[in-house]
């Protein structure tokens, strides 16, 4: 699954088009919050870029559990 860095293009959307909230509603796809997608359009540069900071903590923590590391 690839997810842009955002630091290129901090106005690019995240949306993989896989979209599926787990519990906590976190996307399944791009690792977006529902209130971080519901409120991506109206976010300044410098809130999607701490944004992207966050999706990429979610991915990696997701993938550590999905590989039995936490």
């Amino acid at each position: 699954m690839n997810m842009p860095s955002g630091l290129n293009d901090p106005n690019a959307n995240p949306c993989i088009r896989n979209c599926c909230l787990d519990q906590q509603d976190i996307c399944l796809g791009c690792f977006r919050h529902l209130d971080e997608i519901l409120a991506w359009r109206t976010m300044s540069d410098m809130e999607r870029q701490a944004c992207f900071v966050r999706m990429a903590q979610r991915k990696a923590e997701s993938q550590a559990r999905r590989n039995g590391l936490k």
